[in-house]
């Protein structure tokens, strides 16, 4: 029977449809295997279910290469993996894209809420007992009803977010895409604008792309000085999209209103002096953190490592 790891724990879905088909060896404790930890349990492995914080680089891929067949990603974005590896070597990779579209661009259009009216710094004055009544002066943030929205990425998430904030909020919206989506521009009004101008015109900037060499650090320090005071910088994509000790110094000096972070860039990690700041919001990787979705991505993550195992073409096939 082929040996299939899974690489921490995921909803029972999963081991439920792997267990008719395969020996299935589970990390059961919720922790990211160490990498040496990871090449040797891959060894002999038909199949490998993992997260995103799973390195599956060259030499791992190499090391496993005599058995592995396909490597199912627990998320839609495959940066942890190297694809070129991968396909050099005959493995197929799938993700699981559209079923966590809406729940992550929940926490999008949350965060833009949250950073624009400033919902945690609000919670932390009443919790510490700062609160000494209404007055005019108090706590003031920004509307997001009807502001320019600019929109980094034209998928699904962010198509879904641009749509929310058109429809529900009455908002104006931007997006920076390699490609012009007509389909944004007729049915929200969209207008395509190269990336400079998108982040000097928008009230809020919310990041939908993949990481990729060339998105990396795409919100720099000179892209950041581009932004209004009054703006806000929303990422539930990728932390290492933005340079994240850049944008703790233009959140100290207050050069932009404030950002809403669902993702970092040395995650679990923080760069120095962001937990300190006041006008940040922070979460923990939630996007797709819900019961329902984390239960379809799990069954979606076996089934394609079941389908290719049975001879079949994996539905969400990425290489």
């Amino acid at each position: 029977m082929p040996l299939v790891l899974v690489t921490r724990p995921v909803p029972q879905q999963a081991y439920d449809l792997l267990s008719g088909h395969a020996e299935v060896d589970r990390n059961d404790e919720d922790r990211q295997l160490e990498p040496a930890e990871l090449l040797d349990r891959l060894r002999g492995c038909d199949g490998v279910l993992c997260t995103l914080g799973d390195r599956l680089d060259a030499a791992t891929l190499e090391a496993a290469a005599p058995t592995l067949r396909v490597i199912a990603n627990f998320a839609v974005g495959v940066d942890n993996i190297d694809l070129d590896a991968a396909q050099r070597l005959g493995m197929t990779v799938t993700n699981t894209p559209d079923v966590l579209t809406d729940a992550t661009a929940e926490i999008a259009v949350g965060l833009m809420l949250a950073t624009a009216r400033r919902f945690a710094s609000g919670d932390r004055m009443v919790r510490e007992g700062r609160f000494d009544g209404w007055a005019p002066l108090l706590h003031r943030g920004h509307d997001v009803y009807g502001k320019r929205v600019g929109i980094i990425g034209a998928g699904r998430i962010g198509h879904r977010v641009a749509a929310t904030m058109r429809h529900g909020f009455g908002c104006s919206i931007l997006y920076h895409s390699r490609t012009a989506r007509p389909d944004w521009e007729s049915t929200l009004d969209a207008r395509r604008a190269p990336l400079d101008d998108l982040l000097q015109r928008c009230d809020i900037v919310s990041i939908h792309c993949p990481l990729t060499p060339e998105t990396h650090h795409l919100i720099d320090a000179r892209r950041l000085a581009l932004m209004a005071p009054h703006a806000v910088l929303i990422n539930t994509a990728r932390g290492a999209v933005i340079d994240e000790a850049a944008l703790v110094d233009a959140l100290r000096e207050e050069r932009i209103a404030g950002a809403g972070l669902d993702v970092f860039e040395n995650e679990p990690a923080l760069a120095p002096g962001l937990a300190t700041l006041d006008n940040v919001v922070l979460l923990p990787h939630i996007g797709s953190a819900t019961h329902e979705t984390r239960t379809t991505m799990a069954e979606l993550a076996a089934q394609s490592i079941i389908d290719l195992l049975s001879g079949k073409q994996p539905k969400h096939r990425v290489v």
